[in-house]
């Protein structure tokens, strides 16, 4: 009997996959995601740092936002002073509340990829109408400031509903950050066509590993580095795509980011022996291969 399925992709082990490389022969991608976040006051969803109380959650509310007054404007110091990009997974309401934050990811010249209109909210709760009136309304919103539409998207809280891709796109995105089921970019089928899915991680992310399961700063900093060691050997072999998913409020924490500095100067170390990349610019090298190159649907 055939258990249920997403009929998204097909299965294809790492191991029988055709062989490509990133540019200028590279086989390691690492991109950093960074997400920049908005939440109501009072009301819906976020990551807490201790157990919540009544509404008004001072004490998680104020945790978070200190990442767009604080903890945002240290790393973008940190990326700065590695010359590392960065993918800025922008919640839209931002642009009401603190513009001046994305708009210095913007002049250094990072990707700014849709992360929906608030993390209060997860767009799988709406019905098909209202998750699409979501996405037109973000799409709009960033096109509206940074003068083209985004290309990629990450839902709120990576939540989906059976829906998403298909209207992603039918609204014009070529990528998607949702699927953690691959080292590399995997096209997923939609009813508009193919839809390609950039590897975004979810053990490299610092809400699962700080804010979930309770890691220190430094266990994390080892994580990071430890993963792009082993990968950057298997990447001999093949192309593959290590993303380090961040947020502000947790590792633009002072003893979180002196940790996350140590990791980023390592990867930095590397220099051009790695592709130090944007999500946006992975998504176009692999859409741009010869058809069937890209494994999925």
């Amino acid at each position: 009997m055939s258990l249920p399925t997403h009929g998204r992709y097909d299965y294809l082990p790492i191991t029988r996959r055709i062989h490509y490389t990133w540019p200028q022969g590279r086989g390691l991608a690492v991109y950093i995601a960074l997400n920049l976040e908005h939440f109501a006051f009072g009301e819906g969803l976020g990551a807490e740092l201790a157990p919540g109380g009544p509404q008004p959650d001072v004490l998680n509310y104020a945790w978070r936002d200190y990442g767009n007054r604080v903890g945002a404007w240290r790393l973008l110091e940190l990326f700065r002073e590695l010359a590392l990009p960065c993918s800025a997974l922008v919640n839209a309401s931002l642009y009401d509340y603190c513009p001046e934050l994305v708009a210095a990811f913007r002049q250094r010249g990072d990707e700014i990829v849709a992360h929906g209109h608030s993390n209060a909210v997860r767009q799988s709760a709406l019905d098909e109408a209202g998750e699409r009136k979501l996405i037109r309304e973000t799409t709009d919103a960033i096109e509206r400031h940074e003068g083209k539409a985004p290309a990629g998207w990450l839902g709120p809280w990576i939540a989906e509903s059976r829906a998403t891709p298909d209207l992603l796109k039918e609204a014009g995105y070529g990528y998607l950050l949702d699927w953690c089921h691959d080292d590399q970019p995997t096209w997923l089928r939609t009813r508009g066509g193919p839809l390609l899915s950039v590897p975004y991680p979810q053990e490299l992310n610092d809400i699962p590993a700080i804010a979930v399961r309770r890691q220190s700063a430094s266990t994390f900093a080892d994580m990071i580095v430890g993963n792009f060691d082993e990968m950057r050997e298997q990447a001999r072999e093949q192309p593959l795509v290590m993303g380090i998913a961040l947020h502000p409020y947790i590792v633009g924490q002072p003893f979180r980011l002196r940790e996350l500095r140590r990791a980023l100067r390592h990867i930095a170390a590397a220099g051009n022996t790695i592709w130090r990349a944007r999500a946006g610019e992975i998504a176009a090298h692999a859409s741009a291969l010869p058809p069937g190159t890209v494994p999925g649907g």
